[in-house]
């Protein structure tokens, strides 16, 4: 079976909360999910999953301090994370709280490490978005990701 891991920085709670959304929905879709704090993990644990996704709340434009601490010490591993499947979420206060560049700002990360990364046509385009705390939107838009990150994820894993 296919296994992820869910790394999350949540200080509110609400980007832990969208991290168990989608593993519920991982879950449905028959993939294996571990979800962890980012502050009870270390770069290590990015090796052994399948997949990777990676949720922080959205802080001046950009991913919170913590994450980006165990993305910059995920360096002693540069080329082992390539091929692996990829994916972020986020949470902030507002529509336009910088939600899109927190995204992009781990999913270039991701893109470095060589990594495959997942985009939505009909959703959040970079990953599912929590606006406050999450809504039904939140869990619409958890649950069309989680769809898509499984499928090509086992797509990934057949052509291995």
């Amino acid at each position: 079976m296919a296994s992820t891991l869910i790394l999350y920085y949540s200080k509110s709670g609400n980007t832990r909360e969208v991290a168990n959304i989608l593993a519920s929905y991982l879950r449905k879709e028959k993939v294996d999910v571990e979800v962890r704090d980012v502050l009870d993990t270390s770069p290590d644990f990015l090796l052994n999953y399948d997949g990777i996704i990676m949720g922080s709340p959205t802080y001046y434009g950009g991913m919170a301090a913590e994450m980006k601490e165990i993305i910059d010490k995920s360096v002693k591993y540069h080329g082992e994370l390539s091929g692996k499947l990829g994916g972020a979420f986020t949470s902030s206060a507002y529509i336009g709280g910088g939600n899109e560049t927190t995204l992009l700002s781990i999913l270039n990360a991701m893109l470095i490490h060589g990594m495959v990364v997942v985009g939505i046509h009909n959703a959040d385009h970079y990953g599912p978005v929590s606006i406050e705390a999450p809504d039904n939107r939140t869990d619409k838009q958890c649950k069309i990701y989680a769809k898509k990150f499984a499928d090509t994820l086992k797509l990934l894993k057949s052509v291995e």
